[in-house]
Parts: structure tokens; sequence; C-alpha cells
């Protein structure tokens, strides 16, 4: 039997650099799923947010972020599957921008590319434990 010791500390963890990054994998996933229905529903609306430069900075952001909190997680609990399946999943959202913006598969490749990347970065907080 276990007895609960008062006035024991609690520890407070700050958000981690890979819960960002998958916060922003969701947010990305809404964006993306959310631009498709626009552009179905109403092409002004779409135009503004399939504007290259949102995706190409989008990318940036993504790809920093990767770098950081997996390389980081890597260095700090010797494990490559994280590193690679998130480096994966980047790779397939850089591919997926090079597609036409026409509903030829970009919206499931990225989306695809999103799930890879944030399988990574919840493996790399796990292994972190």
């Amino acid at each position: 039997m276990t007895t609960i010791q008062p006035n024991q500390p609690q520890t407070i963890r700050s958000p981690s650099f890979d819960q960002l990054a998958m916060g922003l994998s969701g947010l990305c996933a809404v964006h993306c799923l959310a631009t498709s229905v626009l552009v179905a529903l109403a092409a002004s609306a779409g135009g503004l947010l399939v504007n290259p430069i949102v995706h190409e900075i989008g990318l940036v952001f993504a790809i920093l972020l990767g770098a950081v909190s997996l390389g980081r997680g890597m260095i700090e609990h010797g494990y490559m599957m994280p590193v690679s399946i998130g480096a994966l999943g980047l790779g397939v959202m850089a591919g997926a921008i090079s597609l036409p913006h026409d509903g030829s598969g970009e919206t499931l490749f990225t989306l695809i590319g999103i799930g890879l990347l944030a399988l990574g970065h919840d493996l790399n907080r796990r292994a972190a434990r």
C-alpha cells in the first residue's frame, strides 16, 4: 500500500517544442481542410488562402520548428526514429507544395505529411520522458 506524502512539490511542466509543433501541425491540418472547403464553396475567399506564399511560409516554420525540436530531442535521448518520421513528413509536405492547387492530391499529401510530422513529434515527446 502506498501512502501520499503531504506537501510534496508538484512539478509544472511548460509546453515542449514537440507539443508546440504538434499544435502547429493541427493548425496546419485545419488550414488545409478549411482551404479545400472554402475553395469548393467560394473561389474568391479561397483565393486568399491558397496563395502559395502562405504555404511556403508555413513550410519554412514547420521545417525550422521540426529541426529545433526533433534535433534537440535526438541529442537528449539518442533515438533516430522520431527524427526520421518527422523528416519524412516534412518531405511529403514539401513535395505536396509543388503539386497544383486544383484538388489533384495536394491536400491529401499535405495531410499525410502533417500526420507523419505530428507522429514524429509525439514519438520525440514520449522518448524524452
